[in-house]
């Protein structure tokens, strides 16, 4: 089992940056991906950035590339999601994941929330 705990969402002026982190145990952290989504109410869930166990691979939806920066410290079990050049849009509640053996997001966190105001 793998447990994931969020931190560090808030209120940001639009053209402001944010980093969140997740904080995961229960599993070796490194031998797992993990991935950051956002959702808000009325709509799926949408991907925003994935990183391989290693931090070697990452990738980006299209709504978040050259604004967002996902990494992780495998030292400290930690994964995390520089925001900059934060839009309103980019409002959401967002929630890191873990992945599972077969490569599904089979962990959550609980969320935290992010608003950009105009």
């Amino acid at each position: 089992q793998v447990q994931l705990v969020e931190s560090g969402g808030g209120l940001v002026q639009a053209g402001g940056s944010l980093r969140l982190s997740c904080a995961a145990s229960g599993r070796t952290f490194s031998s797992y991906g993990m991935g950051w989504f956002r959702q808000t109410p009325g709509k799926e869930r949408e991907f925003v950035a994935g990183i391989s166990g290693s931090g070697g691979r990452t990738n980006y939806g299209d709504s978040v590339k050259g604004r967002f920066t996902i990494s992780r410290d495998n030292a400290k079990n930690t994964v995390y999601l520089q925001m900059s050049r934060l839009k309103p849009e980019d409002t959401a509640v967002y929630y890191c994941a873990a992945q599972g053996p077969i490569g599904a997001f089979d962990h959550w966190g609980q969320g935290t929330q992010v608003t950009v105001s105009s």
